[in-house]
């Protein structure tokens, strides 16, 4: 009696602490990818900033591209701009992916994602990496509002759209909370929601579609890194293409306040 229950104790125990770890895993990785994709941001933020509401005919082009964005900030505001935002964008790797990837994972281990035969339902799969997505989205949403306004935040001479001065992330949320409330923190949650709903559905089918293709194609057949990495390549590219409307909506609804909701793009 005494083995089986200490057997039993185990039993539960155990996936409990696996799904906690997933958590922390998932976190720490968004974490560590952030400091290398974060001067991407950085370029995207201003990018998708550039002409908010003026006609095409009636603002300047401060930046012409991806190459060119990175040579203007660097050559205006230091290279360490490129840089701007780190300490939310950290924040916001570890929300994120630490909810998202968590939560799907407490998905699979619960069966939520299968048939009852165990075989894994795409259907079940997609409305579960949605759920989880929107999630994280609302919990990461005030770190990625602080985000965006010190990434937009510049020299005159290459400003876009509204600039914000905070003196790091924590005068940031001090200056947001006196100036417009809680409710500033939630800037753009809705369109946050939309765009994670429908990137992380697609994410999860082109993902599983492009090995199928891959292995079809004796591509990586022997490899399964490699595998993993050109589906990943392709995923990415797809949801970007995907999402990049919701993204463009959702930036400047963090960056201010002219919008009421993302319908009124």
């Amino acid at each position: 009696m005494g083995f089986a229950r200490h057997s039993y104790l185990q039993i539960t125990i155990t996936p409990s602490r696996y799904t906690n770890m997933d958590f922390i895993i998932g976190g720490l990785a968004g974490v560590g990818a952030t400091i290398f994709t974060n001067p991407m941001d950085v370029v995207k933020t201003r990018l998708q900033l550039q002409g908010e509401l003026r006609a095409r005919s009636e603002h300047m082009t401060r930046y012409r591209g991806i190459f060119h964005a990175l040579f203007v900030i660097a050559k205006t505001d230091g290279a360490m701009a490129l840089q701007k935002g780190l300490a939310p964008a950290m924040v916001l790797g570890f929300t994120m992916n630490s909810v998202r990837l968590g939560m799907y994972h407490t998905a699979e281990v619960n069966g939520w994602t299968k048939n009852k035969d165990g075989e894994l339902r795409i259907d079940k799969a997609i409305l579960c990496a949605g759920a989880s997505g929107i999630v994280s989205g609302v919990a990461g949403n005030p770190a990625s509002v602080v985000k965006t306004r010190i990434q937009a935040a510049a020299h005159p001479s290459i400003a876009v759209g509204r600039q914000h001065r905070y003196n790091g992330m924590c005068d940031g949320i001090v200056t947001i909370y006196k100036t417009e409330g809680f409710r500033g923190f939630f800037a753009g949650v809705n369109a946050t929601c939309a765009r994670l709903a429908v990137g992380s559905a697609a994410q999860l089918t082109t993902f599983s579609t492009a090995k199928e293709v891959l292995l079809a194609h004796n591509i990586c057949k022997n490899s399964q890194l490699g595998l993993a990495f050109g589906a990943s390549a392709i995923s990415g590219v797809v949801v970007a293409v995907i999402i990049c409307p919701f993204d463009v909506c959702t930036v400047r609804l963090y960056n201010q306040g002219w919008y009421n909701n993302i319908l009124r793009f």
